[in-house]
């Protein structure tokens, strides 16, 4: 099968195609015939060597971590879910992976109808991070809540899944992305020098926390939560050093084995949240472009760009 994978590091040119052996669904997983995947931001920091002296690489590195697809193969365990079904989820950090023609998934969900391949593509990698990262500041009903970034991929999932929970969001972008924020129930704000004194003047009874997607602006958004413990960030590796707490992780390393135990993909919070909101019509996975898998380098130069609006997705 065909598989997007990179054997050194370097520029976006690095990234191509290779045949490789099809991956087999284990206990407790399936197998999905990829239809669309979502492109990972991180990895393109792993791929230019950033992130060498922090996260280990063995080549070559095969990318993508959720996908939608239609299942073909179900491990032993696993119930609820059969060949020929429409699902959307993710693997797991070690297996990765998603850029492919086949692949494994730890986690997963019933795609929503009302989404797209692409849109199912790209969903869930964002979605648990929104969530995980909601649930860290504990943003509920009557809060008021800054995501900076508001314009990519976890951005915007973010802005709808911090509204779903009765939250009032203020989200930070390009004055041309001001409409669209407004379209996903934020209240929009340019970033950048005097970040500080236009929050305040937009909630003048303060903010009550912060979601970083961008990076960059810590001591800013530590004066804006007015707490470093109110601040968490998934973008800037800094945050140690202010006190701020960086999330990353993949969560079907953690939940794929009680998804199948449970006998019901809709036992991932987050999975599950997302599927009941897209039936309501109140969640919607903005896709900035759609690339065919063989231009898959030309996904890591849009995501270095900085002006994609939404998730970035590879079809197959």
């Amino acid at each position: 099968m065909r598989a997007v994978q990179f054997t050194e590091y370097g520029p976006p040119g690095v990234v191509h195609v290779a045949e490789v052996e099809e991956p087999h669904a284990g206990p407790g997983k399936i197998r999905i015939a990829v239809r669309a995947s979502g492109f990972s931001a991180g990895e393109t920091y792993i791929r230019s060597g950033t992130l060498r002296d922090v996260v280990p690489t063995t080549f070559p590195y095969r990318t993508g971590f959720d996908a939608a697809g239609v299942v073909d193969e179900v491990g032993d365990g696993v119930t609820g879910v059969g060949i020929g079904d429409e699902v959307f989820g993710m693997t797991t950090t070690a297996a990765r992976g998603a850029n492919a023609d086949y692949v494994v998934l730890a986690a997963w969900a019933p795609k929503p109808a009302a989404w797209s391949w692409e849109e199912a593509g790209g969903a869930a990698g964002n979605v648990e991070t929104a969530t995980r990262v909601l649930d860290r500041l504990a943003v509920g009903a009557g809060h008021t809540v800054l995501v900076q970034g508001a314009a990519g991929g976890v951005g915007t999932i973010a802005v709808q899944l911090a509204v779903a929970r009765g939250a009032t969001v203020i989200g930070t972008a390009s004055e041309h992305n001001h409409d669209f924020l407004r379209s996903l129930g934020a209240e929009p704000a340019t970033y950048g020098p005097g970040l500080v004194e236009r929050i305040r003047a937009l909630a003048p009874a303060g903010v009550d926390a912060v979601f970083d997607c961008a990076g960059g602006a810590l001591p800013d958004l530590i004066a804006i939560a007015g707490d470093p413990a109110r601040v968490v960030t998934i973008a800037d590796f800094t945050a140690a050093a202010h006190g701020v707490h960086m999330s990353h992780g993949a969560p079907a390393d953690d939940t794929a084995a009680a998804v199948g135990a449970a006998a019901d993909p809709m036992a991932l919070h987050g999975l599950g949240i997302a599927v009941a909101l897209a039936e309501q019509g109140r969640l919607r996975v903005p896709v900035a472009a759609a690339f065919p898998l063989a231009e898959a380098a030309a996904a890591h130069e849009l995501s270095e760009s900085r002006h994609a609006r939404g998730k970035i997705v590879l079809v197959s």
